[in-house]
């Protein structure tokens, strides 16, 4: 324990050294206050408590809201006022949130491990350090405080190690080529380019996918990095995009913080024990929460707005139209195949729509980005395509489509076949493909993976030479593709 936590220091260090100070006196900090909320009896624990999350919310605001306060300050006031640049250290969104996670925990006794060790490294555990999973102290003190854990077993290595090229996969060859159908269209909308719907839908689809391959391969990297050490993390994607309802949604993207935000602040705040009324409102302040812990910019505001109002309707429209006895079931889940569907593409639309604003650099560049979606500017194909298309180039000229020669004016933004390929084999991959949690579940990858047949794949690992021979040539694409340095995009968050 006492290499890993001194190797998960090194490995911040890496990126810093300056700001290793950080993250260390965050974890003394804590500590220290986490012993005194441990005490029983302990007199003021209430303000002891308020000290130690305000302190930990002071340092992440400073660091990560600063500028962006000045500069709305600056925009109402009209002042000139300014802070030098303040760099937004790497991870501490994610080992902040863990250790006010663990302050409430302690002062409401469910956490009762407080060897100063195990907590070091339960903060500073480097798979989860700089993107999450946010972790619960209860899960890991478990491991830590067993011996065997810390034993090399070649299961762990085995499982660990193909969990990690599967995402690192993900990484390299599947995210980093989708960016580059999904950022020239960013660029241009926020630049003021006017964009058609095929563009504009091309890109917004385009950073669905790279979003969604990017974070989930990084998730596999963490929990199999940390299973290679004997160490299981908490599931933290399970198929989104397979989500029937919004509120389904939230329940498979980004779990465990989806969890933490449920749990210290929407319930803080009341939950749904107050009336309908006072739910909608706690769940439009949980979401505004998330969406400024994503970034400091009001277009992460507008998208965890936009969220708070999907689950809104959602649940509205749970209460009035789906009966009693449905409703510990996924809002469309059902079984009929035309509701079902159609709650999966409505829930897909929505996401992506409120995705346009997570990715623009402006409001400008997402008003440009939506009036593309919804055809303001025109509806163009390469009249190259209209032979491919049959009888069906015909239909779209009466409504309305029009063929233009070759990525002419009007198509600056559109790349042709081989981007429609690969957004196809995307979403196959995205709708068909299990997971690598999946596909490994018989070895527990996972603490506390889903229940029944949702958990069952029909594709699943062993320790064979056929699998050998797959996982050694996505390692070697992937190794490929690293050509150049790409970071991962929650590590701007």
């Amino acid at each position: 324990m006492a290499w890993l936590f001194a190797a998960s220091l090194f490995f911040y260090g890496w990126w810093n050294l300056a700001y290793l100070w950080l993250i260390i006196g965050s974890i003394l900090f804590n500590y220290i206050v986490g012993l005194a909320l441990s005490e029983k009896g302990a007199r003021l624990k209430g303000a002891v408590l308020t000290l130690g999350v305000a302190t930990n919310l002071a340092v992440l605001a400073y660091f990560k809201y600063a500028n962006f306060f000045i500069e709305n300050v600056n925009a109402l006031t009209g002042e000139n006022w300014t802070l030098y640049k303040v760099i937004l250290p790497l991870g501490i969104s994610f080992f902040t949130f863990q250790q006010i996670a663990y302050l409430i925990d302690t002062s409401r006794r469910e956490a009762r491990d407080h060897s100063f060790l195990h907590y070091c490294l339960f903060v500073s555990f480097f798979p989860q350090l700089i993107a999450g999973p946010i972790v619960h102290h209860k899960e890991m003190m478990p491991q830590f405080s067993c011996p065997e854990t810390f034993r090399p077993h070649l299961e762990n290595l085995t499982v660990g190690l193909t969990i990690f090229i599967i995402g690192l996969f993900k990484k390299a060859v599947l995210a980093d080529n989708i960016a580059l159908y999904s950022t020239p269209v960013f660029d241009a909308a926020d630049a003021g380019a006017t964009l058609t719907f095929i563009e504009a839908w091309g890109g917004a689809l385009a950073y669905t996918f790279q979003l969604y391959f990017d974070f989930s391969g990084y998730s596999d990297m963490a929990i199999g990095a940390a299973r290679m050490f004997g160490i299981r993390f908490p599931i933290n994607f399970f198929e989104p995009y397979k989500a029937t309802s919004i509120i389904e949604f939230w329940r498979r993207w980004h779990i465990t913080l989806s969890r933490f935000l449920r749990d210290y602040v929407y319930i803080s705040l009341g939950g749904n024990r107050r009336g309908h009324i006072r739910r909608a409102i706690n769940i439009m302040v949980t979401m505004f929460i998330g969406g400024l812990w994503h970034g400091a910019g009001w277009t992460f505001v507008v998208w965890g707005g936009l969220h708070g109002g999907y689950l809104v309707v959602a649940n509205i429209w749970r209460m009035l139209f789906v009966p009693v006895r449905h409703r510990g079931i996924l809002s469309f889940r059902g079984s009929k195949f035309l509701g079902a569907s159609a709650g999966w593409l409505l829930t897909f639309v929505c996401v992506v729509v409120a995705w346009v604003f997570f990715r623009a650099e402006s409001f400008g560049g997402a008003v440009a980005m939506l009036s593309g979606m919804m055809g303001a500017n025109g509806f163009f194909i390469p009249s190259s395509y209209a032979g491919l298309m049959g009888p069906v180039s015909g239909g779209l000229e009466a409504i309305g489509w029009q063929f233009v020669h070759g990525n002419s004016v009007y198509l600056d933004q559109f790349y042709g076949l081989k981007q429609i390929a690969i957004l196809s084999v995307s979403m196959a991959i995205v709708l068909l493909l299990p997971t690598a949690t999946r596909m490994l579940s018989v070895y527990s990858p996972v603490i506390d993976p889903p229940k029944g047949k949702a958990w069952q794949s029909h594709l699943k690992w062993s320790p064979s030479i056929v699998w050998g021979c797959v996982l050694s040539l996505m390692a070697f694409t992937a190794l490929v593709m690293m050509e150049s340095p790409s970071e991962f995009l929650y590590f701007q968050f």
